[in-house]
């Protein structure tokens, strides 16, 4: 039996922009801002009207109007701008939100492959309570050792057994969270390819910090700034009333005469002058300003506090691998020896066992915590790649 292909990054990158639908709902903004831009573009329809004065036919007077607004003060080219920072608003929020679906596949490929390794590191811890118990139940039978020493290794093996039920449970829920994240109901790979190097590349932190104006969110944010004031400028232009130029023909039964007609009219803002609007309006441009310093802020600290996260990961998952792993292994190994030649009494052995198994637990989470800094990072730049020095 052929076994499937392991799930790449790559692979599962391309499912999530093709087949998300969360991303597939986010870009029909784009044709929505299109609709809204046109419709600002289009001047207001004519009226015609059509009255009779007196329902008898000999004496009725009949009357027929066409009637066409005017704009005044610029409304159209100010609802124009407000639809175009609109459409802006729209491309960069998609920018925005393929950042985000991004940094959701690379946690859940990461969490996903750190799964995997608790489970591999699982199957291998059990592997050494198994061992555990043969060399123990050896002794017994050798008569070197209490049976008591059985029953401790057998407990040790339990646990082991536990654990690696809680693995595979956990590996199947990562699984899910990445097959969904791909847009996929379920998953349909039975493994995910693990990178080839420990822990990604971030660029410098001053780096990050003077391109963080670059970023998606702050963009937006500039550009929201931008669509509150032209809503302020479309409000004060509503203050100035439209005029209606109307032209029709008139005709009495009465008379056998027919006269043209020719009237202009105009609302008087005696009342209304769209204050309230024109106030409002310059209150969401002001909060837009403090709601964009305030992204700043937050997108600052966020970068400072995963750079920091990232560079102590960076030093545990270096020291597991160059010094703790290795002599947490040696000394399983060791105190095994010495408890099958006698040396060393069985508790030695559970004790560097557990001691094994707990590094080994503390270096995954090292690993997570290295990768979920990373992916902050990318949540919040988007591809930092291009960020990185040219080797």
């Amino acid at each position: 039996m052929v076994q499937a292909a392991p799930l790449t990054l790559e692979r599962a990158l391309q499912s999530a922009f093709a087949h998300n639908p969360n991303l597939a709902a986010a870009q029909w903004e784009i044709g929505v801002a299109e609709g809204d831009r046109q419709q600002a573009g289009l001047i207001p329809n004519p009226q015609v009207s059509w009255e009779a004065e007196d329902t008898r036919r000999r004496s009725r007077t009949t009357t027929l109007m066409l009637s066409q607004p005017l704009e005044l003060g610029g409304k159209r080219g100010a609802r124009i701008e407000v639809a175009e920072r609109t459409q802006d608003a729209a491309g960069i929020e998609l920018e925005r939100r393929r950042n985000e679906l991004r940094a959701d596949v690379f946690q859940a490929f990461y969490n996903s492959t750190i799964a995997q390794q608790r489970l591999l590191l699982t199957e291998q811890s059990l592997q050494l309570a198994e061992r555990g118990l043969r060399v123990a139940q050896g002794r017994i039978n050798a008569g070197k050792a209490a049976p008591v020493e059985a029953t401790r290794a057998q407990v040790q093996l339990s646990q082991v057994r536990l654990e690696l039920r809680r693995a595979e449970r956990d590996q199947a829920t990562a699984y899910q969270q990445l097959a969904q994240v791909t847009g996929a109901p379920q998953a349909t790979f039975t493994r995910v390819e693990e990178p080839t190097t420990a822990l990604p590349a971030i660029a410098s932190p001053q780096t990050l910090l003077d391109r963080l104006p670059t970023t998606a969110e702050l963009r937006l944010a500039r550009l929201q700034i931008n669509q509150k004031e032209a809503s302020l400028g479309l409000e004060k232009a509503l203050r100035i009333p439209d005029l209606t130029v109307s032209i029709g023909s008139q005709y009495s039964e009465t008379d056998r005469e027919r006269v043209n007609l020719l009237g202009v009219s105009m609302p008087i803002p005696l009342f209304n002058r769209n204050q309230g609007n024109v106030l409002a309006a310059a209150r969401r441009t002001d909060q837009a300003r403090d709601l964009r310093n305030a992204s700043e802020l937050r997108l600052r600290s966020e970068v400072q506090s995963g750079l920091e996260q990232w560079a102590t990961a960076n030093t545990e998952v270096n020291a597991f691998n160059q010094v703790i792993l290795p002599a947490a292994q040696s000394a399983v190994d060791t105190a095994t020896r010495g408890f099958e030649m006698g040396k060393f009494n069985f508790l030695d052995v559970l004790d560097a066992q557990r001691t094994l198994f707990e590094a080994r637990s503390q270096y995954l989470q090292a690993v997570a915590d290295s990768t979920d800094a990373w992916v902050r990072i990318e949540r919040i730049y988007g591809d930092t790649r291009a960020l990185l020095p040219t080797p």
